[in-house]
């Protein structure tokens, strides 16, 4: 082969390495949207078994002055977790571990905290999948790789867009 074709070759291989990089990350991304969106509903469940809302919980301080009036030693401060509220946070609820088929019955207050770690960790990943995304969608553009589909300034000015905090 002569040097133009190793060449042409060399560059083939690197778009299709980014191209698949681009498609794992996407697939990626839509299994954490399946997982994501079922832990929030895990979450609404639990919710309306306690009760509650995001919102609906009161604040440490008026579950203090509420109880005020008993002659009891109660500590200053009750801390009120906003899923459980008032809800027996012991009583034991059916959870199955992420990544397993194993059931168990563990406190309420413990399988609402998994459920919520879980999520923060999700949407960490899905916004280090969406940026991977852009990166990779930016230098196939900027390499040519897209410019029959899309215009490649197109496609860098939605790439780089950012929102901006209100």
């Amino acid at each position: 082969m002569d040097d133009g074709m190793k060449q042409f070759q060399k560059i083939l291989i690197e778009h299709e390495t980014q191209a698949e990089q681009l498609f794992l990350a996407k697939h990626q991304l839509v299994e954490n949207d399946r997982v994501r969106n079922g832990n929030r509903e895990a979450l609404t469940s639990l919710r309306k078994i306690a009760r509650t809302t995001k919102t609906s919980v009161p604040s440490p301080f008026e579950s203090m002055m509420k109880e005020i009036g008993g002659a009891q030693s109660r500590p200053l401060v009750k801390e009120v977790c906003p899923t459980c509220g008032n809800h027996d946070s012991n009583e034991r609820t059916w959870m199955m571990f992420p990544g397993t088929d194993v059931f168990a019955r563990i406190p309420f207050h413990a399988a609402h905290t998994i459920l919520e770690k879980d999520q923060e960790q999700l949407d960490f990943d899905s916004r280090r999948l969406q940026s991977t995304m852009k990166e990779k969608s930016l230098v196939l553009s900027e390499t040519g790789a897209l410019a029959d589909k899309i215009c490649p300034g197109v496609l860098k000015s939605l790439v780089t867009l950012t929102d901006k905090p209100k």
